[in-house]
Protein backbone atom coordinates (compact mmCIF):
# COMPACT_ATOMS: atom_id res chain seq x y z
CA UNK A 1 0.00 0.00 0.00
CA UNK A 2 3.35 2.22 0.14
CA UNK A 3 2.99 2.92 -3.07
CA UNK A 4 -0.67 4.12 -2.87
CA UNK A 5 0.89 6.81 -0.42
CA UNK A 6 3.81 7.55 -2.26
CA UNK A 7 3.64 7.08 -5.85
CA UNK A 8 7.42 6.20 -6.01
CA UNK A 9 7.22 3.66 -8.58
CA UNK A 10 9.98 1.06 -6.32
CA UNK A 11 7.02 0.09 -4.64
CA UNK A 12 4.62 -1.30 -7.15
CA UNK A 13 7.78 -2.51 -8.98
CA UNK A 14 8.32 -4.27 -5.64
CA UNK A 15 5.06 -5.71 -4.89
CA UNK A 16 4.93 -6.77 -8.61
CA UNK A 17 8.28 -8.66 -8.69
CA UNK A 18 6.98 -10.64 -5.30
CA UNK A 19 3.89 -11.50 -6.64
CA UNK A 20 5.37 -12.68 -9.85
CA UNK A 21 7.92 -14.73 -8.25
CA UNK A 22 5.59 -16.46 -6.04
CA UNK A 23 3.02 -17.42 -8.75
CA UNK A 24 6.30 -18.84 -11.05
CA UNK A 25 8.25 -21.04 -8.38
CA UNK A 26 5.88 -21.56 -5.00
CA UNK A 27 2.43 -22.02 -5.99
CA UNK A 28 0.06 -25.15 -6.22
CA UNK A 29 -2.68 -25.77 -8.70
CA UNK A 30 -5.13 -24.36 -5.96
CA UNK A 31 -3.43 -21.31 -6.10
CA UNK A 32 -2.22 -21.65 -2.53
CA UNK A 33 1.52 -20.97 -1.67
CA UNK A 34 2.49 -22.07 1.52
CA UNK A 35 4.19 -25.31 2.78
CA UNK A 36 2.65 -25.32 6.91
CA UNK A 37 3.00 -21.78 7.31
CA UNK A 38 6.48 -21.18 5.49
CA UNK A 39 7.16 -20.70 1.54
CA UNK A 40 9.86 -23.66 0.57
CA UNK A 41 12.70 -23.64 -1.83
CA UNK A 42 11.62 -22.49 -5.16
CA UNK A 43 10.87 -24.77 -7.74
CA UNK A 44 10.84 -27.88 -5.42
CA UNK A 45 6.96 -28.08 -4.60
CA UNK A 46 6.69 -32.06 -5.62
CA UNK A 47 8.60 -33.09 -2.48
CA UNK A 48 5.98 -30.97 -0.32
CA UNK A 49 3.36 -32.44 -0.99
CA UNK A 50 1.75 -33.70 2.10
CA UNK A 51 -0.96 -33.18 4.84
CA UNK A 52 -0.48 -30.08 6.23
CA UNK A 53 -0.19 -27.83 2.84
CA UNK A 54 -1.76 -23.95 2.11
CA UNK A 55 -2.17 -22.01 5.18
CA UNK A 56 -5.52 -19.96 4.53
CA UNK A 57 -4.28 -16.95 6.06
CA UNK A 58 -1.49 -17.59 3.25
CA UNK A 59 -3.73 -17.41 0.88
CA UNK A 60 -6.04 -14.68 2.38
CA UNK A 61 -3.19 -12.72 1.81
CA UNK A 62 -2.13 -13.44 -1.60
CA UNK A 63 -6.19 -12.83 -2.51
CA UNK A 64 -5.39 -8.97 -1.73
CA UNK A 65 -1.67 -8.71 -3.30
CA UNK A 66 -3.08 -10.18 -6.14
CA UNK A 67 -6.02 -7.46 -5.83
CA UNK A 68 -4.35 -4.14 -5.36
CA UNK A 69 -1.71 -5.37 -8.11
CA UNK A 70 -4.40 -5.72 -10.45
CA UNK A 71 -6.48 -2.04 -9.73
CA UNK A 72 -2.88 -0.76 -10.70
CA UNK A 73 -1.76 -2.55 -13.93
CA UNK A 74 -5.44 -4.36 -15.14
CA UNK A 75 -3.09 -7.18 -15.72
CA UNK A 76 -4.96 -10.46 -16.69
CA UNK A 77 -2.66 -12.95 -15.17
CA UNK A 78 -3.36 -11.15 -11.64
CA UNK A 79 -7.08 -11.82 -12.36
CA UNK A 80 -6.48 -15.21 -13.55
CA UNK A 81 -4.65 -15.74 -10.41
CA UNK A 82 -7.96 -14.31 -7.92
CA UNK A 83 -10.11 -16.53 -9.60
CA UNK A 84 -7.99 -19.81 -9.49
CA UNK A 85 -6.81 -19.06 -5.69
CA UNK A 86 -10.75 -17.70 -4.80
CA UNK A 87 -12.14 -21.44 -6.13
CA UNK A 88 -9.62 -23.61 -5.23
CA UNK A 89 -7.80 -22.13 -2.43
CA UNK A 90 -11.12 -20.02 -0.71
CA UNK A 91 -13.78 -22.34 -1.40
CA UNK A 92 -12.15 -25.66 -0.28
CA UNK A 93 -11.67 -24.79 3.07
CA UNK A 94 -15.29 -24.50 4.35
CA UNK A 95 -17.04 -28.33 4.98
CA UNK A 96 -19.78 -27.74 2.52
CA UNK A 97 -22.64 -25.37 2.91
CA UNK A 98 -21.58 -25.77 7.09
CA UNK A 99 -20.54 -21.73 8.18
CA UNK A 100 -18.21 -21.73 10.28
CA UNK A 101 -16.84 -24.97 10.05
CA UNK A 102 -13.24 -24.77 8.28
CA UNK A 103 -10.02 -26.21 8.24
CA UNK A 104 -6.10 -24.27 9.10
CA UNK A 105 -4.27 -26.20 6.11
CA UNK A 106 -5.35 -27.60 3.00
CA UNK A 107 -3.74 -31.09 2.47
CA UNK A 108 -2.09 -31.64 -1.20
CA UNK A 109 -0.83 -35.23 -0.53
CA UNK A 110 -2.32 -38.20 -2.35
CA UNK A 111 -4.78 -39.96 -0.12
CA UNK A 112 -4.97 -36.58 2.14
CA UNK A 113 -8.22 -35.89 3.64
CA UNK A 114 -9.22 -32.28 5.01
CA UNK A 115 -10.80 -33.82 8.18
CA UNK A 116 -7.52 -35.61 8.63
CA UNK A 117 -5.53 -32.73 8.70
CA UNK A 118 -3.46 -31.96 11.99
CA UNK A 119 -6.15 -29.14 13.38
CA UNK A 120 -8.73 -31.09 11.29
CA UNK A 121 -12.34 -29.15 11.37
CA UNK A 122 -13.20 -26.40 13.19
CA UNK A 123 -16.00 -25.70 15.22
CA UNK A 124 -18.59 -22.88 14.58
CA UNK A 125 -18.15 -21.37 18.18
CA UNK A 126 -14.88 -22.99 19.69
CA UNK A 127 -12.16 -22.45 17.23
CA UNK A 128 -10.06 -19.04 16.84
CA UNK A 129 -6.87 -19.74 15.18
CA UNK A 130 -5.68 -17.12 12.84
CA UNK A 131 -6.94 -19.29 9.89
CA UNK A 132 -11.03 -18.83 11.26
CA UNK A 133 -10.34 -14.65 11.37
CA UNK A 134 -9.23 -14.72 7.77
CA UNK A 135 -11.86 -17.74 6.45
CA UNK A 136 -14.80 -16.03 7.75
CA UNK A 137 -13.50 -12.50 6.45
CA UNK A 138 -12.75 -14.75 2.77
CA UNK A 139 -16.52 -15.91 2.61
CA UNK A 140 -17.57 -12.36 4.16
CA UNK A 141 -16.31 -10.71 0.95
CA UNK A 142 -16.98 -13.12 -2.01
CA UNK A 143 -18.35 -9.82 -3.75
CA UNK A 144 -15.49 -7.46 -3.25
CA UNK A 145 -13.51 -8.82 -6.48
CA UNK A 146 -16.14 -9.41 -9.26
CA UNK A 147 -16.08 -5.21 -10.61
CA UNK A 148 -13.55 -2.98 -10.83
CA UNK A 149 -14.34 1.08 -11.80
CA UNK A 150 -11.79 2.90 -14.48
CA UNK A 151 -12.40 6.49 -13.78
CA UNK A 152 -11.94 9.06 -16.99
CA UNK A 153 -14.13 11.07 -19.30
CA UNK A 154 -15.82 8.04 -20.39
CA UNK A 155 -16.35 5.96 -17.24
CA UNK A 156 -15.43 2.06 -17.65
CA UNK A 157 -16.20 -1.42 -15.79
CA UNK A 158 -13.96 -4.06 -15.18
CA UNK A 159 -15.67 -7.51 -15.03
CA UNK A 160 -12.58 -10.18 -13.99
CA UNK A 161 -14.72 -12.57 -11.76
CA UNK A 162 -18.23 -14.43 -13.20
CA UNK A 163 -19.97 -14.72 -10.16
CA UNK A 164 -24.13 -14.31 -9.88
CA UNK A 165 -24.70 -10.44 -8.70
CA UNK A 166 -25.97 -7.09 -9.22
CA UNK A 167 -23.82 -4.22 -8.89
CA UNK A 168 -25.81 -0.26 -9.23
CA UNK A 169 -22.87 1.57 -11.11
CA UNK A 170 -23.46 5.55 -10.37
CA UNK A 171 -20.96 6.58 -12.67
CA UNK A 172 -22.44 4.56 -15.65
CA UNK A 173 -26.26 5.38 -14.34
CA UNK A 174 -27.69 2.11 -14.45
CA UNK A 175 -27.85 -1.41 -12.41
CA UNK A 176 -26.34 -4.04 -14.21
CA UNK A 177 -26.98 -7.77 -13.64
CA UNK A 178 -25.05 -10.72 -13.87
CA UNK A 179 -26.34 -14.38 -14.39
CA UNK A 180 -24.16 -17.46 -14.33
CA UNK A 181 -25.25 -20.63 -15.22
CA UNK A 182 -24.51 -23.44 -13.22
CA UNK A 183 -21.44 -25.54 -15.14
CA UNK A 184 -21.22 -29.39 -15.80
CA UNK A 185 -18.83 -31.55 -17.12
CA UNK A 186 -20.98 -32.72 -19.94
CA UNK A 187 -22.00 -28.95 -20.89
CA UNK A 188 -18.36 -27.74 -21.35
CA UNK A 189 -19.53 -24.12 -21.36
CA UNK A 190 -19.28 -21.29 -19.06
CA UNK A 191 -22.19 -19.01 -19.56
CA UNK A 192 -22.80 -15.68 -18.61
CA UNK A 193 -25.85 -13.23 -19.24
CA UNK A 194 -25.25 -9.71 -18.32
CA UNK A 195 -28.57 -7.24 -18.37
CA UNK A 196 -28.83 -3.46 -17.72
CA UNK A 197 -32.05 -1.98 -15.99
CA UNK A 198 -32.59 1.12 -14.38
CA UNK A 199 -31.43 3.94 -16.20
CA UNK A 200 -30.19 6.63 -13.89
CA UNK A 201 -28.23 9.07 -16.28
CA UNK A 202 -29.41 9.08 -19.67
CA UNK A 203 -27.01 9.45 -22.50
CA UNK A 204 -23.90 8.28 -20.98
CA UNK A 205 -21.38 7.07 -23.17
CA UNK A 206 -19.14 4.16 -20.93
CA UNK A 207 -16.80 1.49 -21.25
CA UNK A 208 -18.17 -2.75 -19.93
CA UNK A 209 -14.16 -4.74 -19.96
CA UNK A 210 -15.70 -8.32 -19.55
CA UNK A 211 -12.44 -10.90 -18.91
CA UNK A 212 -11.85 -13.68 -21.43
CA UNK A 213 -10.22 -15.80 -19.00
CA UNK A 214 -6.96 -17.42 -20.17
CA UNK A 215 -8.53 -21.50 -19.61
CA UNK A 216 -10.62 -21.13 -22.35
CA UNK A 217 -10.41 -21.27 -26.18
CA UNK A 218 -11.08 -19.12 -29.18
CA UNK A 219 -12.97 -22.39 -31.00
CA UNK A 220 -16.58 -21.90 -29.53
CA UNK A 221 -15.87 -18.79 -27.60
CA UNK A 222 -18.98 -16.33 -28.48
CA UNK A 223 -20.30 -13.15 -27.12
CA UNK A 224 -23.58 -11.74 -28.52
CA UNK A 225 -25.23 -7.81 -27.68
CA UNK A 226 -29.01 -7.85 -27.87
CA UNK A 227 -28.85 -9.52 -31.19
CA UNK A 228 -25.59 -9.10 -32.71
CA UNK A 229 -22.35 -11.17 -32.62
CA UNK A 230 -19.60 -9.20 -30.67
CA UNK A 231 -16.03 -9.68 -31.98
CA UNK A 232 -13.85 -11.36 -29.36
CA UNK A 233 -10.29 -10.81 -28.65
CA UNK A 234 -7.92 -14.12 -28.04
CA UNK A 235 -8.50 -15.58 -24.41
CA UNK A 236 -6.32 -13.67 -21.72
CA UNK A 237 -7.69 -10.20 -23.26
CA UNK A 238 -10.54 -8.45 -22.19
CA UNK A 239 -13.78 -7.56 -24.72
CA UNK A 240 -14.36 -4.19 -24.33
CA UNK A 241 -17.71 -2.54 -25.46
CA UNK A 242 -18.17 1.53 -25.10
CA UNK A 243 -22.04 2.47 -26.05
CA UNK A 244 -24.65 4.70 -24.24
CA UNK A 245 -26.14 1.15 -22.64
CA UNK A 246 -30.26 1.19 -22.63
CA UNK A 247 -32.17 -0.94 -20.04
CA UNK A 248 -33.16 -3.88 -22.41
CA UNK A 249 -29.61 -4.85 -23.45
CA UNK A 250 -28.70 -7.80 -23.02
CA UNK A 251 -25.13 -9.34 -23.43
CA UNK A 252 -24.37 -12.80 -23.68
CA UNK A 253 -20.93 -14.63 -23.42
CA UNK A 254 -20.39 -18.29 -24.01
CA UNK A 255 -17.01 -19.52 -23.36
CA UNK A 256 -15.72 -23.26 -23.87
CA UNK A 257 -13.86 -24.91 -20.86
CA UNK A 258 -11.69 -27.61 -21.39
CA UNK A 259 -9.62 -29.90 -19.04
CA UNK A 260 -5.54 -29.29 -19.31
CA UNK A 261 -2.67 -30.79 -17.50
CA UNK A 262 -0.32 -28.94 -14.80
CA UNK A 263 2.68 -29.77 -13.94
CA UNK A 264 3.68 -29.24 -10.26
CA UNK A 265 6.19 -26.36 -9.90
CA UNK A 266 9.52 -28.24 -9.85
CA UNK A 267 12.45 -27.90 -12.19
CA UNK A 268 13.74 -31.40 -10.83
CA UNK A 269 13.61 -33.79 -14.16
CA UNK A 270 12.21 -36.65 -11.88
CA UNK A 271 9.19 -35.10 -10.85
CA UNK A 272 8.16 -34.42 -14.44
CA UNK A 273 5.54 -36.22 -14.27
CA UNK A 274 3.75 -35.02 -11.09
CA UNK A 275 0.52 -32.87 -12.44
CA UNK A 276 -2.99 -31.17 -11.58
CA UNK A 277 -6.16 -32.07 -13.68
CA UNK A 278 -7.79 -28.45 -13.91
CA UNK A 279 -11.48 -28.24 -16.04
CA UNK A 280 -11.40 -24.60 -16.45
CA UNK A 281 -10.69 -22.55 -12.96
CA UNK A 282 -11.95 -25.92 -11.56
CA UNK A 283 -8.99 -28.09 -9.69
CA UNK A 284 -10.05 -31.86 -9.85
CA UNK A 285 -9.67 -33.91 -7.18
CA UNK A 286 -9.55 -37.46 -7.80
CA UNK A 287 -11.52 -40.17 -4.99
CA UNK A 288 -8.46 -42.20 -3.54
CA UNK A 289 -7.06 -43.76 -0.52
CA UNK A 290 -3.37 -43.80 -1.93
CA UNK A 291 -2.99 -44.98 -5.50
CA UNK A 292 -2.17 -42.07 -7.86
CA UNK A 293 -0.89 -43.41 -11.02
CA UNK A 294 -2.15 -42.24 -14.28
CA UNK A 295 -0.61 -44.16 -17.19
CA UNK A 296 0.40 -41.61 -19.65
CA UNK A 297 -1.33 -42.50 -22.99
CA UNK A 298 -0.76 -42.07 -26.72
CA UNK A 299 -3.93 -39.79 -27.32
CA UNK A 300 -4.35 -36.40 -28.97
CA UNK A 301 -5.69 -34.75 -25.84
CA UNK A 302 -6.62 -35.32 -22.27
CA UNK A 303 -9.99 -35.38 -23.28
CA UNK A 304 -9.53 -38.55 -24.41
CA UNK A 305 -8.91 -40.57 -21.18
CA UNK A 306 -10.81 -38.28 -18.43
CA UNK A 307 -14.27 -38.04 -19.49
CA UNK A 308 -17.38 -36.26 -17.98
CA UNK A 309 -19.82 -38.54 -16.10
CA UNK A 310 -23.14 -38.40 -18.07
CA UNK A 311 -26.10 -36.40 -15.96
CA UNK A 312 -28.12 -39.45 -16.49
CA UNK A 313 -25.84 -41.40 -14.02
CA UNK A 314 -27.22 -39.66 -11.02
CA UNK A 315 -30.78 -41.46 -11.38
CA UNK A 316 -28.50 -45.01 -10.95
CA UNK A 317 -26.99 -44.27 -8.06
CA UNK A 318 -28.31 -46.35 -4.65
CA UNK A 319 -27.18 -47.25 -1.59
CA UNK A 320 -28.61 -51.32 -0.11
CA UNK A 321 -29.18 -51.55 3.29
CA UNK A 322 -30.79 -54.11 5.59
CA UNK A 323 -31.94 -54.15 9.56
CA UNK A 324 -30.93 -56.49 12.00
CA UNK A 325 -31.69 -56.68 15.52
CA UNK A 326 -33.18 -52.87 16.11
CA UNK A 327 -29.50 -51.57 14.01
CA UNK A 328 -29.44 -50.83 10.11
CA UNK A 329 -26.40 -51.91 8.26
CA UNK A 330 -25.55 -50.63 4.54
CA UNK A 331 -23.99 -52.84 2.05
CA UNK A 332 -20.32 -51.73 1.20
CA UNK A 333 -17.35 -52.19 -0.99
CA UNK A 334 -14.33 -51.97 1.26
CA UNK A 335 -10.81 -53.44 0.31
CA UNK A 336 -11.62 -55.05 -2.72
CA UNK A 337 -14.69 -57.03 -0.62
CA UNK A 338 -18.52 -56.29 0.19
CA UNK A 339 -19.46 -56.08 3.92
CA UNK A 340 -22.42 -54.75 5.97
CA UNK A 341 -21.41 -51.27 8.17
CA UNK A 342 -23.31 -49.23 10.13
CA UNK A 343 -24.93 -46.35 7.75
CA UNK A 344 -22.25 -43.48 7.43
CA UNK A 345 -22.52 -39.81 7.32
CA UNK A 346 -23.13 -37.75 4.46
CA UNK A 347 -18.97 -36.69 2.79
CA UNK A 348 -17.24 -39.55 4.31
CA UNK A 349 -15.28 -42.23 2.56
CA UNK A 350 -18.11 -44.61 4.61
CA UNK A 351 -20.73 -42.84 2.01
CA UNK A 352 -18.85 -43.13 -1.12
CA UNK A 353 -18.37 -47.05 -0.43
CA UNK A 354 -21.63 -47.72 0.26
CA UNK A 355 -23.01 -46.25 -2.94
CA UNK A 356 -23.24 -48.07 -6.12
CA UNK A 357 -24.33 -47.36 -9.17
CA UNK A 358 -26.79 -49.67 -10.75
CA UNK A 359 -26.03 -50.73 -14.95
CA UNK A 360 -28.98 -52.36 -16.57
CA UNK A 361 -28.79 -54.50 -19.33
CA UNK A 362 -31.99 -52.43 -20.27
CA UNK A 363 -31.39 -49.08 -22.60
CA UNK A 364 -33.78 -47.62 -21.54
CA UNK A 365 -33.62 -47.68 -17.91
CA UNK A 366 -31.14 -44.89 -17.81
CA UNK A 367 -33.44 -42.76 -15.58
CA UNK A 368 -35.48 -45.37 -13.40
CA UNK A 369 -35.42 -43.42 -9.82
CA UNK A 370 -34.98 -46.92 -7.42
CA UNK A 371 -33.40 -50.02 -7.51
CA UNK A 372 -37.48 -51.45 -7.29
CA UNK A 373 -37.83 -50.12 -10.74
CA UNK A 374 -35.19 -53.16 -12.11
CA UNK A 375 -37.75 -55.64 -11.05
CA UNK A 376 -37.01 -58.27 -13.61
CA UNK A 377 -33.92 -56.96 -15.49
CA UNK A 378 -30.28 -58.10 -15.29
CA UNK A 379 -28.09 -55.60 -13.16
CA UNK A 380 -24.74 -55.22 -12.28
CA UNK A 381 -23.32 -52.79 -9.46
CA UNK A 382 -20.41 -50.91 -9.44
CA UNK A 383 -18.77 -48.85 -6.87
CA UNK A 384 -19.40 -45.20 -6.77
CA UNK A 385 -15.88 -44.39 -5.84
CA UNK A 386 -14.73 -47.28 -8.52
CA UNK A 387 -15.80 -46.38 -11.88
CA UNK A 388 -15.16 -49.58 -14.51
CA UNK A 389 -15.26 -51.97 -11.20
CA UNK A 390 -18.30 -54.32 -10.70
CA UNK A 391 -19.44 -56.84 -7.94
CA UNK A 392 -18.77 -60.14 -8.94
CA UNK A 393 -19.52 -63.43 -7.07
CA UNK A 394 -16.88 -66.71 -6.89
CA UNK A 395 -19.51 -69.20 -5.94
CA UNK A 396 -21.79 -69.97 -4.09
CA UNK A 397 -21.00 -69.69 -0.15
CA UNK A 398 -17.56 -67.52 -1.09
CA UNK A 399 -17.72 -63.74 -0.44
CA UNK A 400 -18.34 -61.49 -3.17
CA UNK A 401 -15.58 -58.99 -4.48
CA UNK A 402 -14.66 -57.19 -7.33
CA UNK A 403 -13.66 -57.54 -10.82
CA UNK A 404 -12.40 -55.05 -13.35
CA UNK A 405 -14.97 -55.03 -16.02
CA UNK A 406 -12.33 -53.87 -18.79
CA UNK A 407 -10.53 -57.14 -18.06
CA UNK A 408 -12.83 -59.35 -16.93
CA UNK A 409 -12.89 -62.97 -18.28
CA UNK A 410 -16.38 -63.71 -19.88
CA UNK A 411 -17.03 -66.29 -16.76
CA UNK A 412 -16.45 -62.66 -14.38
CA UNK A 413 -18.98 -60.73 -16.99
CA UNK A 414 -21.19 -63.73 -16.27
CA UNK A 415 -20.72 -63.44 -12.30
CA UNK A 416 -21.08 -60.00 -12.23
CA UNK A 417 -24.85 -59.90 -13.22
CA UNK A 418 -27.91 -59.86 -10.84
CA UNK A 419 -31.67 -60.57 -11.37
CA UNK A 420 -33.31 -58.19 -9.60
CA UNK A 421 -36.86 -59.88 -8.06
CA UNK A 422 -39.54 -58.86 -5.32
CA UNK A 423 -37.62 -59.23 -1.52
CA UNK A 424 -38.07 -63.05 -0.73
CA UNK A 425 -39.47 -61.82 2.64
CA UNK A 426 -42.38 -60.00 0.59
CA UNK A 427 -42.47 -56.55 2.35
CA UNK A 428 -43.03 -53.59 0.42
CA UNK A 429 -40.15 -52.15 -1.21
CA UNK A 430 -37.73 -54.60 -0.51
CA UNK A 431 -35.58 -56.64 -3.34
CA UNK A 432 -33.42 -59.41 -3.54
CA UNK A 433 -30.54 -60.03 -5.80
CA UNK A 434 -30.44 -63.21 -7.34
CA UNK A 435 -27.20 -64.70 -9.65
CA UNK A 436 -27.77 -64.76 -13.05
CA UNK A 437 -25.48 -67.48 -13.39
CA UNK A 438 -26.36 -69.45 -10.52
CA UNK A 439 -30.32 -69.76 -10.04
CA UNK A 440 -31.66 -70.39 -6.76
CA UNK A 441 -28.46 -68.13 -5.26
CA UNK A 442 -28.29 -64.71 -4.17
CA UNK A 443 -26.50 -61.67 -2.63
CA UNK A 444 -26.59 -62.96 1.62
CA UNK A 445 -25.50 -60.83 3.97
CA UNK A 446 -25.64 -62.84 7.49
CA UNK A 447 -28.12 -63.88 9.99
CA UNK A 448 -26.79 -62.15 12.83
CA UNK A 449 -25.43 -58.56 11.32
CA UNK A 450 -21.91 -56.35 12.55
CA UNK A 451 -19.73 -54.53 11.33
CA UNK A 452 -17.78 -55.57 9.00
CA UNK A 453 -19.86 -59.13 8.19
CA UNK A 454 -19.11 -60.35 5.00
CA UNK A 455 -21.10 -60.57 2.01
CA UNK A 456 -21.50 -63.54 0.17
CA UNK A 457 -23.80 -65.71 -2.53
CA UNK A 458 -26.06 -68.52 -0.73
CA UNK A 459 -28.23 -70.60 -2.30
CA UNK A 460 -31.81 -71.46 -0.84
CA UNK A 461 -32.52 -74.77 0.62
CA UNK A 462 -36.01 -74.11 1.21
CA UNK A 463 -38.55 -72.29 0.66
CA UNK A 464 -39.71 -71.53 4.54
CA UNK A 465 -35.66 -70.80 5.62
CA UNK A 466 -37.07 -67.88 7.48
CA UNK A 467 -33.41 -66.75 8.08
CA UNK A 468 -32.37 -66.97 4.69
CA UNK A 469 -34.92 -64.85 3.23
CA UNK A 470 -34.52 -62.31 5.98
CA UNK A 471 -30.60 -62.18 4.79
CA UNK A 472 -31.46 -62.11 1.44
CA UNK A 473 -33.55 -59.28 1.38
CA UNK A 474 -32.56 -55.57 0.86
CA UNK A 475 -34.41 -52.52 1.34
CA UNK A 476 -33.30 -49.37 -0.89
CA UNK A 477 -32.41 -45.71 -0.59
CA UNK A 478 -30.81 -42.75 -2.58
CA UNK A 479 -27.74 -43.07 -2.99
CA UNK A 480 -25.69 -41.80 0.15
CA UNK A 481 -23.10 -39.92 -2.15
CA UNK A 482 -23.96 -38.27 -5.14
CA UNK A 483 -21.83 -36.91 -8.72
CA UNK A 484 -20.98 -33.48 -8.52
CA UNK A 485 -22.11 -32.02 -11.62
CA UNK A 486 -18.31 -31.53 -12.41
CA UNK A 487 -17.33 -35.41 -12.30
CA UNK A 488 -15.03 -36.88 -14.45
CA UNK A 489 -13.18 -40.35 -15.11
CA UNK A 490 -9.75 -40.51 -15.90
CA UNK A 491 -8.32 -44.27 -16.56
CA UNK A 492 -5.66 -45.07 -14.44
CA UNK A 493 -3.18 -47.11 -14.36
CA UNK A 494 -4.40 -49.90 -12.69
CA UNK A 495 -7.70 -48.39 -11.25
CA UNK A 496 -10.09 -45.34 -12.79
CA UNK A 497 -10.22 -42.55 -10.68
CA UNK A 498 -14.10 -40.44 -10.50
CA UNK A 499 -12.84 -36.30 -10.26
CA UNK A 500 -14.61 -34.08 -8.67
CA UNK A 501 -13.77 -30.16 -7.76
CA UNK A 502 -11.94 -30.06 -4.56
CA UNK A 503 -14.06 -27.15 -3.65
CA UNK A 504 -16.57 -30.59 -3.31
CA UNK A 505 -15.12 -32.64 -1.08
CA UNK A 506 -15.68 -32.53 2.72
CA UNK A 507 -13.63 -35.79 4.81
CA UNK A 508 -12.90 -37.87 1.49
CA UNK A 509 -9.62 -38.82 0.83
CA UNK A 510 -8.56 -37.30 -2.10
CA UNK A 511 -5.31 -36.87 -4.44
CA UNK A 512 -4.95 -33.51 -6.45
CA UNK A 513 -1.61 -34.79 -8.03
CA UNK A 514 -0.97 -37.71 -10.22
CA UNK A 515 2.54 -39.33 -11.47
CA UNK A 516 1.27 -39.42 -15.38
CA UNK A 517 3.77 -43.03 -15.88
CA UNK A 518 5.19 -43.36 -19.49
Amino acid sequence: MRYEVTSDPLYRAIGTYFMDVVNSSHTYATGGTSVDEFWSDPKRLASTLKRENEESCTTYNMLKVSRNLFRWTKEMAYADYYERALTNGVLSIQRGTDPGVMIYMLPLGHGESKARSYHGWGTKFQSFWCCYGTGIESFSKLGDSIYFEEEGTIPGLYIIQYIASSLKWKSGGFVLNQKVEPVASWDPYLKVTVTMCCIEKVGVLSTLNLRIPSWTYSKGLKATLNTDDLPLPAPGNFLSISRIWRPDDKLVLQMPMGLRAEAVQDERPEYDSVQAILFGPYLLAGLTSGDWEIKRRRMNSLSDWVTPVPSTYTSQLVSVSQASEGKEFVLTSLNNSLTMEKLPESGTDLSLHATFRVISDDVNSSRLLSLVDYIGKSVMLEPFDLPGMLVVHNGPDNNLGLTNAKVASEEDNISSLFQVVEGLDLKNGTVSLESKRQKGCYIFSGITLSEGTKVQLKCKSTSTDSNFIEAASFSLRKGFSNYHPISFVAKGAKRNFLMMPLLSLRDEAYSVYFSFGG
